[in-house]
Order: structure tokens, then C-alpha cells, then sequence
């Protein structure tokens, strides 16, 4: 039998249609959480919802859903209002609505920058700025920030996105101090590629050269990363890497004060040149990109 390990604990997630945000829903629900998901599409919402239903283990749990756009302060402002006046403050915060464009610099219109950075960094803020009055004046509570190995590690194609989700660590690393008086834990998790509806959307955009330095790589799956943030969430770790190569690269940048990923990434790109020059027309299909 599954042990209730958060039974009588509200977990509130943003981006919890699909992806990241929805499997690591599924596993509250399925250790006795009440859910609350966050998304833009109401259709989603309502599939979602009954998916997450579906995992539960006692007939007295919550699943709610919520529409809102997290770029919108005033929209999430009005959310968390609702959420503490109609069910509770939220033990835990999970940020995992998030946008991403790969694409060389020279080519990102100015907007994807601005579209980027509004939700997966300013959207991350918003939500905390809503809850957090309630959780610091109750002094508990967990808050789990969703980055990348983007946002951590420099990525050939990712200029917008990594400097967003750099943002995020940054901002998570700074409020972790500010809330410890108030008992109150932020973790930060660096996924790498994982499927995700989201990351098939990605693949048409990936230039060719983004392409190639990937050969030889795998993803893994939402399922996955969900387990490792729960683990994550249960042992109030600070850090949560889900996967081999997120680790890897993790502590290679931290222990090596960066130089040694740097010559990695150079010989990665390097390699991967070689490889385009040699067979271009192997990288560019089917991974055209769309205009912007």
C-alpha cells in the first residue's frame, strides 16, 4: 500500500496541464496530496484534472484547476486570493509553467526574449510575490522552482531561454536566504531535455548546428523528473538534478569553477561542426525550423 507521505498538504502547480508540471501532479495525488494545477488552456485543465483524479488515493482528496496566465501579476494576484479564500494557503509551490525557442541570436526576434523571460522568469516571481505574504505570516512551506541544465550551463541555440532560466536560479538562490528565518525551503531543479509535448514543439526550431552537438544524447522522461522532485521536495535539498547528465554537468560547473564544462562545451561544438560540414542535409531534416 502507497503511504500518504503528504496527506493533509496542498501542493499548487503552475504549468500542471502537461509536461513536467502534470506528472509531478500525478504523484502528489498519488501520495495523498491536494492539487491545485495552474495553466493558460482550459481545455487542458479539464483532461489534466481528471488524469490527476485518476492517481489519487483516498476519495476525500482535492484536485482543482486554475486558469490564469502567470505573466499577468494582477491575474495570479487575483489567483492566490481565491486559492487561500476558497481552500488554503499552499504547502508547497511548484513553478513549472515555462516557454522555450531555440534559435542562433542573429535570428530571435527581440519578442522571443521579452515572451521567454515574461513567463518562465517574471511568471516564476509573480506567483511566489502572490503566495508568499501567507506562507512567511503561517512560516512554512516549500517552494520548488523549475530552471534547466540551460540555466545553469551555456547551450549553443539557447540565449533566451538560458538567460531566463539563469534568472530563475539566481532569484531562487537569493530568496532561499530571505526565507530561512520563516522556515520556508526553496529548491531549484536543473531538467535536462525531457519529453514533454513541449520539447516536440522545440525540435522544429533547433538549428542545424544545435542539431548535430545533441547526437548521442537522450531525454528523459516528465515521469522521471516529477520523481526526482518529490524525492527532492521529501529530503528539502536545495539542488535537484533529475538525471545522469544533469548531475554531471552540475557538479563538473560547480567544482570546476566552470573551466573544465567550458573546454567541453568548446570540444561538443567543435565536434559538432565537424559533423554538419561533413553532412549537412543529416541535421536540417526533420528538424526545419519555422519562422519566427
Amino acid at each position: 500500500m502507497i503511504k500518504p507521505i503528504f496527506k493533509h498538504q496542498l501542493v499548487l502547480i503552475t504549468g500542471g496541464s502537461s509536461g513536467i508540471g502534470l506528472a509531478t501532479a500525478k504523484r502528489m495525488a498519488s501520495l495523498g496530496a491536494d492539487v491545485v494545477i495552474v495553466s493558460r488552456n482550459e481545455t487542458r485543465l479539464g483532461s489534466a484534472s481528471e488524469d490527476i483524479r485518476a492517481h489519487c488515493i483516498a476519495p476525500d482528496q482535492l484536485v482543482l484547476r486554475y486558469q490564469a496566465d502567470v505573466s499577468d501579476y494582477q491575474a495570479v494576484s487575483d489567483l492566490a486570493a481565491r486559492v487561500i479564500r476558497d481552500v488554503r494557503i499552499p504547502d508547497i509551490l511548484v513553478n513549472s509553467a515555462g516557454v522555450v525557442r531555440p534559435g542562433e541570436c542573429v535570428n530571435l526576434d527581440p519578442e522571443l526574449y521579452r515572451w521567454m523571460m515574461d513567463i518562465n522568469f517574471h511568471g516564476t516571481v509573480n506567483v511566489i510575490k502572490a503566495f508568499l505574504p501567507s506562507m512567511m505570516e503561517r512560516k512554512s512551506g516549500h517552494i520548488v522552482n523549475i530552471s534547466s541544465i540551460a540555466g545553469f550551463l551555456g547551450v549553443y541555440g539557447y540565449t533566451a531561454y538560458g538567460a531566463s532560466k539563469f534568472a530563475v536560479k539566481g532569484f531562487s538562490d537569493s530568496l532561499r536566504l530571505e526565507l530561512q528565518p520563516y522556515h520556508i525551503n526553496v529548491s531549484i531543479v536543473f531538467p535536462p531535455d525531457t519529453e514533454t509535448p513541449q520539447l516536440e514543439e522545440e525540435r522544429l526550431y533547433k538549428p542545424p548546428l544545435l542539431v548535430a552537438s545533441e547526437e548521442g544524447t537522450s531525454s528523459i522522461s516528465a515521469d522521471a523528473v516529477a520523481r526526482a522532485i518529490v524525492k527532492g521536495i521529501q529530503r528539502r535539498q536545495t539542488i535537484i538534478t533529475p538525471g545522469f547528465y544533469s548531475t554531471l554537468y552540475f557538479h563538473l560547473a560547480a567544482l570546476t569553477g566552470g573551466g573544465l564544462i567550458y573546454r567541453i562545451m568548446d570540444w561538443v561544438m567543435a565536434d559538432a561542426r565537424r559533423k554538419l560540414k561533413r553532412n549537412p542535409g543529416k541535421y536540417t531534416q526533420p528538424h526545419k525550423q519555422k519562422p519566427n
